[in-house]
């Protein structure tokens, strides 16, 4: 689980959102960057200015496949002209 904090209001709303929502969130925090579900999103009553708490969940990574399609065949109907 990754937690940070933060005092950003816009980026609490898309959180808020995505975590309703079940969407993955991305978040960029001190040079990392984290994909995953947003678990929780907690307000911390006792600071000014307003800050919050928010939890994500990471997601494991897609691993692309190396073999890939095969490539079209292009030369199929040239070889009915000759």
């Amino acid at each position: 689980m990754f937690t940070f904090e933060t005092t950003n209001l816009k980026e609490v709303r898309s959180l808020r959102i995505a975590q309703f929502n079940g969407r993955n969130a991305i978040v960029r925090s001190g040079g990392a960057t984290v994909t995953g579900r947003v678990l929780s999103v907690l307000e911390c009553k006792s600071s000014l200015p307003a800050r919050w708490t928010i939890t994500i969940v990471p997601s494991v990574s897609k691993i692309k496949d190396s073999i890939g399609r095969p490539t079209p065949r292009v030369h199929t109907f040239a070889e009915d002209l000759y």
